[in-house]
């Protein structure tokens, strides 16, 4: 999957490799746990990242905190989940107002981490 992510990104900067990681990471989490897309990302962005020759721990940040905005799907985060029947929200309830939020952060967080902690 590294290999797959550096051929694919492979010419861009690394402001916008540590975007496509921070949006890949992002659309991952939605429909797995966190923690399992913090555990399947960490080593692929890493290893990137060390292949570039760019800042390991500004992945490793924006990997982090990707994972853990899970706002357009009812299925990627426990609470979510929990209040989706209860709360009588409908699945693009979430959609509507999760991508935009997702689409806000995936601006804001790499930039403020490559301000940071560069890359």
């Amino acid at each position: 999957m590294a290999d797959q992510l550096l051929l694919a990104g492979g010419h861009l900067s690394g402001f916008w490799i540590l975007t496509l990681f921070y949006l890949a990471t992002t659309l991952l989490t939605e429909i797995l746990s966190n923690n399992a897309t913090v555990v399947l990302m960490i080593p692929i962005a890493v290893e990137v990242a060390k292949s570039l020759s760019l800042n390991p721990y500004a992945f490793m940040f924006a990997v982090t905190f990707a994972a853990s905005n899970s706002y357009m799907t009812p299925i990627g985060y426990q609470t979510n989940t929990m209040v989706y029947g209860p709360g009588g929200y409908k699945f693009l309830d979430f959609t509507r107002i999760g991508a935009p939020l997702n689409l806000l952060l995936t601006i804001l967080t790499p930039l403020l981490i490559s301000w940071l902690y560069g890359l």
